[in-house]
């Protein structure tokens, strides 16, 4: 007996196209959400080239990846509303098309804030279709198959992170860094032409579903805000009026969304749903794990190129084996969720996290490649212990009619751990990076022996170039500095690495109190 569904739209392409439908409309949905994945993480092997380009720092250049991930981040708060005013159709193909266009507006940008706009535009986009797809996907198949369906799912939206600094990387090495905004576009055309024939549509309203937009404005201040405190911070003076007002702007803007959704009779996020302390750890943990996980995405390309000179190509070769360990590990995870309490692998993958985390802090320009590959196959692996089974325990404390509520709170923390984890790791690197030149550059005085050798070895040098002496003292203090900085950014990545390490130490904490209560009847 054939399969029948609720929605008339989708039983009308399963009467159009037969079976095979549900198999056309997850490859064409598929594919629109890969493309956008590769994108959030394409960029950061660009990020050196973004700095050469218009001779900025890396703590602005980050705003490539960070711009894209806060963006994303609110606007999935959007989706629901967008497929219930157009349908599944339009709100995919036009967002495609917003996407195209944003790649174009990143690939001709002429300066960082036109970059910035551009990539804006790709994470708008991919904030409405990740869930989207997600949603479609799963009705699409029958109630028993549709944990299939989420795995499917999961399974290629975990490989495009770890391929995205890959083909970044091919692309700059072959062509420039600009060329790599242009990759994912032929998948885009791809799943544009697949959404027109296989998405579901709807007819038009003339009435517009309600949406509480005051509470999505405050959000989207409160992230800006409080992610330019963090980005500029450095730039600006920690302690300056500048730095402390839009902190304290962006804070106030939280609070109030936090009230505004309390009030709500549709609300974006529940706060009545943090009352529950499994639920509640199990979000600082998603939190945590959102942004250790972009975190270490976007600082591991940037320091084997900046720090160890590694080509792009190289560079997003090393994310590959610990994206495929991750997917031959995820199944394993999936099966272990079932039979062991969840906050065992949590626990679990929070401890192996923090040691590889901190492992990579020793690393430095003579490290291997193969050193800082096996150690980010580790970080991964405690990724496929911990994802699986904390999904699982955050919606098993929750009541049947507040799962979606749950869910798409659960989604909305983890993507904005990612995208906090990408600023304030940038920051940190510049921060640590200043602070261990001003200490190195106090070191090196006249009464230091190591610093007059260093500097007499390179007036030699230049001398047997055949430089005069003028050219000979000013050669050999340039280079002391050139050193004294590629030794402080060396300090600034492993004290940022130490930090991260740290950081999920401490979100042991909340996976303490998920194990307590577990243990409650």
């Amino acid at each position: 007996m054939a399969d029948t569904y609720e929605d008339p739209a989708i039983q009308a392409k399963f009467d159009q196209y037969g079976t095979n439908y549900r198999w056309l409309v997850t490859v064409a949905g598929l594919t629109g959400a890969v493309s956008m994945i590769l994108s959030a993480t394409i960029v950061n092997v660009a990020v050196p080239s973004i700095m050469g380009a218009y001779g900025i720092g890396q703590d602005v250049a980050q705003w490539a990846a960070t711009a894209f991930l806060a963006t994303m981040v609110a606007s999935q708060l959007l989706n629901s509303w967008v497929v219930r005013a157009v349908g599944q159709r339009t709100a995919y193909t036009m967002t495609l098309i917003i996407f195209f266009a944003g790649a174009f507006v990143c690939t001709f940008s002429p300066n960082i804030d036109v970059l910035i706009i551009g990539r804006m535009m790709q994470g708008f986009s991919a904030g409405i279709i990740q869930p989207l797809v997600l949603a479609t996907m799963v009705a699409v198949f029958p109630k028993n198959k549709r944990g299939f369906a989420v795995g499917v799912y999961g399974l290629g939206v975990t490989m495009a992170p770890s391929f995205g600094p890959l083909v970044g990387g091919i692309t700059i090495d072959l062509l420039s860094w600009r060329y790599a905004f242009l990759m994912p576009l032929p998948l885009v055309v791809f799943a544009f032409v697949g959404g027109l024939m296989f998405m579901p549509s709807k007819k038009f309203e003339r009435r517009l579903p309600p949406f509480d937009w005051w509470g999505f404005g405050l959000i989207c201040v409160s992230l800006v805000l409080i992610m330019r405190a963090i980005g500029n911070g450095h730039r600006w003076g920690w302690g300056s009026d500048l730095t402390l007002l839009t902190a304290i702007a962006g804070i106030i803007a939280f609070l109030l969304f936090i009230y505004s959704q309390l009030k709500s009779k549709s609300p974006l996020l529940d706060p009545t749903l943090f009352l529950d302390p499994k639920f509640a750890a199990a979000m600082a943990i998603g939190f945590a794990f959102g942004a250790g996980n972009f975190a270490t995405n976007y600082a591991i390309p940037v320091f084997v190129q900046t720090v160890q000179y590694f080509s792009p190509t190289q560079s997003g070769m090393i994310l590959v084996p610990a994206g495929l360990f991750l997917f031959m590990l995820i199944p394993l995870s999936g099966r272990l969720a079932d039979s062991v309490p969840p906050h065992i692998p949590i626990t679990t993958g929070c401890i192996i996290f923090a040691t590889a985390t901190y492992l990579i802090s020793f690393s430095d320009v003579n490290t291997t490649f193969w050193t800082i590959a096996g150690l980010t196959i580790m970080s991964r692996a405690a990724l496929g212990l911990v994802m699986p089974n904390l999904g699982g325990a955050a919606m098993r404390s929750i009541s049947a009619e507040k799962l979606n509520a749950a869910a798409g709170a659960y989604n909305f923390i983890r993507q904005s751990g990612g995208a906090f984890g990408v600023n304030i790791t940038a920051s940190l690197i510049e921060y640590r990076t200043a602070n261990h030149a001003d200490w190195l550059t106090t070191t090196q005085t006249s009464s230091n022996d190591l610093t007059r050798d260093f500097l007499d070895q390179v007036r030699d040098l230049l001398q047997a170039g055949g430089l005069n002496d003028i050219a000979q003292e000013w050669g050999a203090v340039d280079y002391l500095g050139q050193t004294i900085y590629a030794q402080a950014r060396t300090f600034g990545f492993q004290d940022t690495f130490v930090i991260i390490s740290v950081a999920f130490i401490i979100a042991i904490i909340p996976a303490m109190i998920l194990a307590r209560s577990s243990r409650k009847p």
